[in-house]
């Protein structure tokens, strides 16, 4: 079986907290913390792959999202 490899070309999504996790659901904070989202104004850069999309979806209402690269 062929190994797979990592497609540098890969898109990016930059990922913003905007809102505070208080009062949300336990699995949308746990969400937001998987992200590597701790404090407002914080932005990661993760790979624009299914799962992070689903991520972002649960908790679209807190976060900023941006394609870059």
């Amino acid at each position: 079986m062929a190994a797979k490899t990592k497609n540098t070309d890969s898109k990016q999504l930059r990922i913003t907290l905007v809102k505070s996790t208080i009062g949300e659901k336990p699995k949308v904070r746990a969400t937001v913390e998987s992200l590597g989202l701790r404090k407002i104004r914080q932005s990661v850069e993760r790979p624009d792959t299914p799962d992070v999309r689903g991520m972002v979806f649960r908790a679209q209402h807190l976060l900023d999202v941006e394609e870059v690269g």
